[in-house]
C-alpha cells in the first residue's frame, strides 16, 4: 500500500497508538511492536518529561525509532492546550502535537469553542497539527481551512469500545476534506478498525481497545492487520448494495 503523508513526512503504517492504561511497561512495548505502528502519542499532562531514570519512555521510544506524537490530553481551555504544546516542543524537539481541548469530564467531547483558537494559535507559531475533533463535517472543513495537516475525528466516545456510531458523517468527512482524516477515539476491535478504513479514512489512532483487551499484543496485532485489510477493500471498491439476490454463476447455456 501507499504511505501516509501527514506534512511532509511519509510513514508505511496507517495505525497510530497510544501509551496509557497497559499492565506493564514491557506489555506496551510488545503490543507497539506488534501493532507496526510508526507513530506513537504519548500525553504530556501525565508524564515525567525530565524523568532521567532508564524507562524514560520518550528515551525508549525513540530509541525503537517510533515517532513521538504528544498530545494535550487533560486540557480544557485554549491557553492550556497551547502551554502544554510548546512545553512538548521544548522537551521533545518536535512540531508535530495532536491537540485536545475537552469540554468535559464526564464525555470527554472536544470544546470546539476553545479547539478553533488553540489551533490557530499553534499553527501559527509553526507547530503540525493533528486535532481531535468531534464527527462534525463543518469543524472539520474549518480546521483544515486553518491549516491543520490532519483531522481526528471521533469515531465514538474516549474509550467506550462502541466502534464507528456516524459512518455518514464519517463518509461526508472523507467526501470534503483534502487533509489525512484519522478516526480517533472509541473503537473497540478489529472490525471497527476495517470500518473506518473501508469508509475511505487514512488511517486510526487507538488506545484502550488494545491497551485494555485481554491479550493486548494479539489485538495489536489483529488491528494490525485491519488497517491494511480496511484499507485494500476501500482500493479494490466493493459492489453495490442490492436488496434482491444476484447469481453470481451465469445461467445461459445451462442443462435445461
Amino acid at each position: 500500500m501507499e504511505g501516509l503523508k501527514i506534512s511532509d513526512q511519509v510513514y508505511q503504517s496507517r495505525l497510530f497508538i497510544g501509551t496509557s492504561s497497559y499492565p506493564n511497561f514491557d506489555v506496551m512495548l510488545r503490543a507497539i511492536e506488534a501493532s507496526g505502528a510508526e507513530i506513537v502519542t504519548v500525553a504530556i499532562r501525565r508524564v515525567k518529561l525530565r524523568d532521567t531514570s532508564g524507562e524514560n519512555l520518550f528515551n525508549i521510544l525513540r530509541e525503537r525509532g517510533y515517532t513521538i506524537l504528544p498530545n494535550t490530553a487533560g486540557c480544557y481551555t485554549a491557553k492550556d492546550a497551547v502551554l502544554t504544546a510548546e512545553l512538548a516542543r521544548e522537551a521533545l524537539e518536535t512540531d508535530l502535537i495532536k491537540l485536545e481541548v475537552i469540554g468535559d469530564d464526564e464525555t470527554l467531547f472536544p470544546d470546539v469553542e476553545q479547539l478553533l483558537p488553540a489551533a490557530a494559535t499553534l499553527i501559527k507559531n509553526g507547530f503540525t497539527v493533528l486535532p481531535y475533533c468531534n464527527d462534525d463535517p463543518i469543524t472539520c472543513k474549518k480546521l483544515e481551512d486553518l491549516g491543520c495537516a490532519a483531522v481526528m475525528p471521533l469515531g465514538a466516545p474516549i474509550g467506550s469500545g462502541m466502534g464507528i456510531r456516524n459512518p455518514y458523517n464519517i463518509q461526508i468527512i472523507r467526501d470534503i476534506i483534502s487533509v489525512p482524516v484519522i478516526v480517533d477515539a472509541g473503537v473497540g476491535t478489529a472490525s471497527d478498525v476495517a470500518v473506518a478504513m473501508e469508509l475511505g479514512c487514512d488511517g486510526v489512532l487507538l488506545n484502550t481497545a488494545v491497551a485494555k483487551a485481554r491479550q493486548p499484543v494479539l489485538m495489536a496485532e489483529a488491528m494490525r492487520k485491519a488497517i491494511e485489510a480496511g484499507r485494500l477493500a476501500f482500493l479494490a471498491g466493493r459492489i453495490p448494495r442490492k436488496l434482491y439476490a444476484t447469481a453470481s454463476s451465469p445461467l445461459e447455456g445451462g442443462i435445461a
